[in-house]
């Protein structure tokens, strides 16, 4: 049993076909601000990262067929509506980074609320929220697009914490970041220019290569960022 929020953008609906060709998951929940159409082997679910209460509905709705094995959060914005990620500490607008916080961080943040309980026990199962390297402190070396990795740092250190205090509640469970890589989606492609073609990854290589990864980690890895190659990104 899986869920894939954010499953209408390019990389959800990549992940949602990406598990249902895998032979071990009988069902995935696809959710996003307008339900997929349902059938035997998915449910779409309508919820709206900035209202908890639609969050926690499709939460609940997922309950009827048992715990969950794995959950992919497949969300984010680089920049508020009208705008661009800011290239000088002069760009920077409250109401930019209050609007990418509300969407890359509580968020996430409120989906692992009410999902991480339900993941199942005594046995291996993964929350994974997609992150970016340009949320790491460490490896920042160019600056700028300050309210997106702000965003993306507070997500990597929320999921860390909670990955705390679900080796005590699931020891089985994990809790990780996973950044994709630079995809070919609408979201992307005005930031493409540069990126070496053998970098630029279609929603479906991407999926398969966020699947791999998860399959690859056990619960000491739980509290990780990594990337899509599965090496490990420093915080």
């Amino acid at each position: 049993m899986a869920s894939v929020f954010g499953a209408s953008g390019g990389i959800g609906s990549a992940l949602t076909r990406a598990l249902l060709d895998c032979p071990e998951v009988d069902h995935v929940f696809a959710c996003s601000r307008e339900a997929p159409e349902s059938d035997t082997r998915v449910t779409g679910l309508r919820f709206d990262l900035t209202d908890e209460t639609s969050i926690q509905s499709a939460a609940q709705a997922m309950e009827y067929r048992g715990p969950l094995h794995a959950v992919f959060v497949a969300t984010g914005i680089l920049s508020a509506p009208g705008t661009g990620p800011e290239k000088r500490w002069k760009d920077l607008c409250p109401e930019t980074f209050g609007h990418l916080f509300a969407v890359n961080t509580v968020g996430p943040a409120l989906i692992a609320k009410h999902t991480l309980d339900r993941l199942a026990r005594g046995r291996k199962s993964v929350f994974c929220a997609l992150s970016a390297r340009v949320g790491s402190i460490e490896d920042n070396r160019l600056g700028g697009w300050h309210a997106y990795r702000a965003s993306k740092s507070a997500l990597n250190m929320t999921l860390r914490s909670c990955s705390i205090e679900l080796a005590f509640r699931n020891p089985h469970a994990l809790c990780v970041a996973v950044h994709p890589g630079t995809v070919d989606t609408p979201l992307s492609r005005p930031f493409q220019k540069g990126v070496p073609s053998d970098q630029l990854f279609s929603p479906a290589r991407t999926a398969e290569q966020i699947l791999r990864v998860v399959d690859g980690l056990a619960p000491k890895d739980s509290g990780g960022f990594y990337a899509w190659d599965g090496s490990r990104i420093a915080f």
